[in-house]
């Protein structure tokens, strides 16, 4: 009888239904904000010679719940999220609650910037930084005058 039923692929059944298994489990929505950084978001950073440029990206977020703090020499982004779904049934029993709080932050290391000039904007999900750099002030050249 044994030989009618491999062993070997009775094993690997078994295997692949239990990968599976495990797979759904952390495919599921309830891992959704374990998967990617939770407490940070994407950015794009260039530098011109006038300033540098930030973009970083920050769906679903009103410019309400978004800080942009300088603090030599740190510029930090925090955006916080406090949303409530629900979903009921006809007899307003809930069928689905999720909620989603968060504090997202990033700080970047940035010196010699004029902090007070610093212009932000936010569309379609897009913050967009101008952070320009301080110009260098030109070194004056001191004559020594002839003394008694």
């Amino acid at each position: 009888m044994f030989d009618l039923i491999p062993f070997g692929r009775h094993r690997e059944d078994a295997f692949g239904q239990l990968a599976k298994t495990f797979n759904d489990v952390f495919n599921d929505d309830f891992f959704a904000p374990f998967k990617n950084s939770p407490l940070s978001f994407r950015t794009d950073i260039r530098e011109t010679d006038q300033a540098y440029l930030v973009e970083a990206e920050l769906p679903g977020f009103r410019k309400e719940d978004i800080e942009i703090d300088y603090a030599a020499p740190y510029l930090t982004i925090k955006a916080v999220r406090n949303e409530d779904h629900n979903m009921e049934d006809t007899n307003h029993q809930i069928v689905r609650k999720e909620r989603r709080h968060g504090e997202y932050v990033r700080r970047f290391y940035v010196q010699d910037i004029a902090e007070e000039d610093i212009r932000a904007s936010l569309k379609d999900g897009v913050l967009k930084l101008e952070v320009p750099k301080r110009q260098p002030t030109r070194s004056k050249r001191i004559q020594i005058q002839d003394g008694d």
